[in-house]
């Protein structure tokens, strides 16, 4: 009988969701963008080294890296500057190249929306202008950092909104500085806002077709950074971001995932993402996303609650946290969890001593078991 009034329930909501928001969600339907970056054509043709370059529509990025590995120095510069917008988002290409390589891209745009992004010393690791932009930025010295970690945002995020002074800890940019903060520097931390977001409230955020297709620039991302000599990072989902996490857990490089304010995972249950990363699930008393109904049906809903027993996910405590934006806010215990998280492959009782330590702690103390 439960599982029957779940379903109808269900079923209300999708009927709602098409009944009473189609019209509205046409207007802000997205299009995912996807495939190669921009100028790949030029890149394609392009005989100055007397060799072809390797495509950036197949290449794998294992095959850039060793690309890459042959250049002199000024052949790799040469490169920045005649297509700086695909060595930026070049997956397996160095990381000094790319940040050099999206300076120029983000520069030559003249678009106040990316103002910022174009302010000197930030550590561009990638920049598409096409759509509504995306952008992926570093904090930190991915070269030395022993841990890194990617956050993956939700809904209503791009390049323009990628670091708003308005809720900033709802931003990639804002929870990334606070989740590198929170480890007193010791860490590395990508602020990945690399895919098309749902705008609003409408048929995007409650279907998966932006997901599937953020997974695979996720996954891609991901592997670039192994290629590239990057360690694999911890991911930090935010709301739709989780979706994101959980379609592309099979394929990523990762440690761990850790979901937080999650409508789902389109699993149901930890084992169904085919994954060997921990995996970790956060949601405060008063976070709005506790009100969507956690399930999938014709297409819509995101399935099973990722912090519910059944699930199977390692519980993140969250209860100092406010909203659906709070988790990274400085002083909540959710930030404290993420920050031990952070620093290394452990366990349920490490995260227990982090969120309970005194604030004067070194999480470095605490964050022990290398072990999976």
């Amino acid at each position: 009988m439960r599982r029957f009034r779940r379903t109808l329930v269900a079923a209300a909501l999708a009927t709602t969701m098409v009944g009473g928001t189609a019209g509205w969600a046409s207007g802000t339907s997205q299009r995912a963008v996807t495939g190669p970056p921009v100028g790949s054509a030029a890149w394609r043709a392009d005989d100055s080294l007397g060799r072809a370059l390797p495509d950036p529509a197949s290449a794998t990025p294992e095959e850039v890296a060793r690309f890459f590995a042959t250049l002199t120095p000024g052949q790799g510069q040469r490169l920045v500057r005649r297509h700086p917008l695909v060595v930026g988002n070049l997956d397996g290409a160095p990381i000094a190249l790319r940040y050099e390589a999206n300076s120029r891209a983000v520069r030559a745009q003249h678009d106040p929306r990316y103002a910022r992004l174009a302010e000197p010393g930030r550590q561009i690791l990638a920049f598409d202008p096409r759509g509504r932009g995306q952008a992926a930025e570093v904090y930190g010295d991915l070269a030395s950092a022993r841990h890194v970690s990617v956050v993956v945002p939700g809904a209503d995020i791009d390049a323009a909104t990628f670091d708003r002074e308005k809720d900033p800890y709802g931003t990639p940019a804002g929870m990334a500085g606070a989740l590198r903060a929170a480890t007193d520097g010791r860490t590395a931390v990508i602020a990945w806002a690399g895919y098309t977001t749902p705008v609003g409230i409408g048929l995007d955020v409650a279907t998966g077709d932006l997901a599937e297709a953020g997974a695979g620039r996720l996954a891609r991302f991901t592997q670039g950074l192994t290629a590239a000599g990057v360690g694999e990072p911890a991911l930090f989902c935010h709301s739709y971001g989780a979706v994101v996490c959980g379609l592309a857990a099979s394929e990523v490089n990762a440690t761990d995932i850790v979901v937080l304010g999650a409508p789902g995972m389109r699993a149901a249950h930890r084992a169904d993402l085919h994954t060997d990363a921990r995996v970790w699930a956060a949601k405060d008393p008063s976070d709005w996303i506790s009100k969507v109904p956690h399930v999938e049906i014709a297409g819509l809903g995101h399935g099973q609650d990722p912090t519910a027993p059944s699930f199977g996910a390692r519980r993140v405590p969250a209860d100092l946290a406010e909203g659906h934006t709070g988790y990274f806010v400085p002083g909540t215990d959710s930030l404290r969890a993420f920050a031990a998280i952070a620093q290394g492959r452990i366990t349920q009782r490490d995260i227990t001593r982090a969120v309970t330590a005194p604030d004067d702690t070194a999480l470095e103390d605490i964050t022990q078991g290398e072990g999976r």
